[in-house]
Protein backbone atom coordinates (compact mmCIF):
# COMPACT_ATOMS: atom_id res chain seq x y z
CA UNK A 1 0.00 0.00 0.00
CA UNK A 2 1.67 3.47 -0.87
CA UNK A 3 1.80 6.44 1.72
CA UNK A 4 -0.92 8.32 -0.44
CA UNK A 5 -3.28 5.30 0.41
CA UNK A 6 -2.07 4.89 3.70
CA UNK A 7 -2.59 8.75 4.20
CA UNK A 8 -6.32 8.16 2.56
CA UNK A 9 -5.92 9.60 -0.44
CA UNK A 10 -6.58 13.19 -2.35
CA UNK A 11 -9.23 14.36 0.20
CA UNK A 12 -7.20 13.53 3.63
CA UNK A 13 -4.03 15.28 2.18
CA UNK A 14 -5.82 17.76 0.78
CA UNK A 15 -7.29 18.73 4.47
CA UNK A 16 -4.08 18.39 6.08
CA UNK A 17 -2.32 20.79 3.45
CA UNK A 18 -5.40 23.40 4.08
CA UNK A 19 -4.18 23.62 7.67
CA UNK A 20 -0.36 23.06 7.22
CA UNK A 21 -0.26 26.17 4.32
CA UNK A 22 -2.48 28.42 6.85
CA UNK A 23 -0.17 27.84 9.53
CA UNK A 24 2.90 28.49 7.41
CA UNK A 25 1.95 31.75 5.73
CA UNK A 26 0.70 33.00 9.18
CA UNK A 27 4.05 31.70 10.77
CA UNK A 28 5.46 35.04 11.83
CA UNK A 29 8.91 33.12 12.14
CA UNK A 30 8.99 32.88 8.43
CA UNK A 31 7.55 35.83 7.80
CA UNK A 32 10.41 37.82 9.45
CA UNK A 33 11.65 37.28 5.97
CA UNK A 34 10.58 39.84 3.97
CA UNK A 35 11.19 38.05 0.90
CA UNK A 36 9.14 35.54 2.17
CA UNK A 37 6.14 38.03 3.62
CA UNK A 38 6.31 39.17 0.04
CA UNK A 39 5.63 35.63 -1.65
CA UNK A 40 2.64 35.00 1.06
CA UNK A 41 0.97 37.96 0.22
CA UNK A 42 1.57 37.96 -3.33
CA UNK A 43 0.53 34.53 -3.81
CA UNK A 44 -3.07 32.96 -3.73
CA UNK A 45 -3.70 31.09 -0.52
CA UNK A 46 -6.10 28.71 -2.69
CA UNK A 47 -3.98 28.01 -5.47
CA UNK A 48 -0.71 27.85 -2.88
CA UNK A 49 -2.60 24.98 -1.37
CA UNK A 50 -3.36 23.23 -4.59
CA UNK A 51 0.01 22.88 -5.96
CA UNK A 52 1.39 21.69 -2.48
CA UNK A 53 -1.53 19.26 -2.51
CA UNK A 54 -0.94 17.97 -5.95
CA UNK A 55 3.01 18.03 -5.16
CA UNK A 56 2.21 15.77 -1.58
CA UNK A 57 -0.25 13.54 -3.51
CA UNK A 58 2.38 12.41 -6.52
CA UNK A 59 5.33 12.19 -4.00
CA UNK A 60 3.31 9.62 -2.06
CA UNK A 61 1.91 7.82 -4.62
CA UNK A 62 -0.97 8.89 -5.79
CA UNK A 63 -2.29 9.61 -9.32
CA UNK A 64 -1.83 13.44 -9.35
CA UNK A 65 1.17 15.14 -11.13
CA UNK A 66 2.86 18.03 -9.57
CA UNK A 67 1.94 20.86 -12.40
CA UNK A 68 3.86 23.44 -10.33
CA UNK A 69 7.65 25.11 -10.72
CA UNK A 70 10.61 23.06 -9.32
CA UNK A 71 11.65 23.92 -5.71
CA UNK A 72 14.58 25.53 -6.64
CA UNK A 73 12.74 28.00 -9.11
CA UNK A 74 10.02 28.50 -6.17
CA UNK A 75 12.30 28.99 -3.49
CA UNK A 76 15.92 30.20 -4.66
CA UNK A 77 15.07 34.13 -4.49
CA UNK A 78 13.45 33.78 -1.43
CA UNK A 79 16.74 33.19 0.48
CA UNK A 80 15.85 31.24 2.90
CA UNK A 81 18.08 30.01 5.77
CA UNK A 82 18.11 27.29 8.32
CA UNK A 83 16.11 28.91 10.90
CA UNK A 84 13.29 29.06 8.71
CA UNK A 85 13.39 25.91 7.71
CA UNK A 86 13.30 24.92 11.02
CA UNK A 87 10.24 26.53 11.47
CA UNK A 88 8.98 25.48 8.51
CA UNK A 89 9.34 21.95 9.95
CA UNK A 90 8.05 22.62 12.52
CA UNK A 91 4.56 24.33 11.32
CA UNK A 92 4.34 20.87 9.59
CA UNK A 93 5.24 18.86 12.80
CA UNK A 94 1.94 20.49 14.39
CA UNK A 95 0.10 19.54 11.59
CA UNK A 96 0.86 16.18 11.33
CA UNK A 97 0.65 15.73 14.94
CA UNK A 98 -3.46 18.04 15.14
CA UNK A 99 -4.13 15.13 12.70
CA UNK A 100 -2.82 12.41 14.34
CA UNK A 101 -0.67 11.15 11.45
CA UNK A 102 1.05 7.61 12.69
CA UNK A 103 4.73 8.02 13.45
CA UNK A 104 5.77 6.01 10.22
CA UNK A 105 3.41 8.11 7.82
CA UNK A 106 5.00 11.00 9.62
CA UNK A 107 8.69 9.65 9.12
CA UNK A 108 7.90 9.20 5.42
CA UNK A 109 6.44 12.62 4.86
CA UNK A 110 9.85 14.02 6.67
CA UNK A 111 11.90 12.47 4.50
CA UNK A 112 10.45 13.47 1.26
CA UNK A 113 10.26 17.26 2.63
CA UNK A 114 14.03 16.62 3.47
CA UNK A 115 14.74 15.56 0.24
CA UNK A 116 14.21 19.27 -0.85
CA UNK A 117 15.79 21.12 1.22
CA UNK A 118 19.13 21.50 -1.12
CA UNK A 119 16.41 23.01 -3.61
CA UNK A 120 14.83 25.52 -1.16
CA UNK A 121 17.65 26.52 1.90
CA UNK A 122 20.36 29.00 0.96
CA UNK A 123 23.94 26.98 1.76
CA UNK A 124 25.13 28.70 4.88
CA UNK A 125 22.53 30.79 6.11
Amino acid sequence: MTLYERLGGVYSIAAVIDDFIDRVMDDPRLNANPAVNEAHHRVSRAGFKYLVTEQVCQATGGPQRYTGRSMFDSHSHLNITEPEWQAFLDDLRQTLDKFQVPKGESDEIFAIVASTKSDIVVPGK
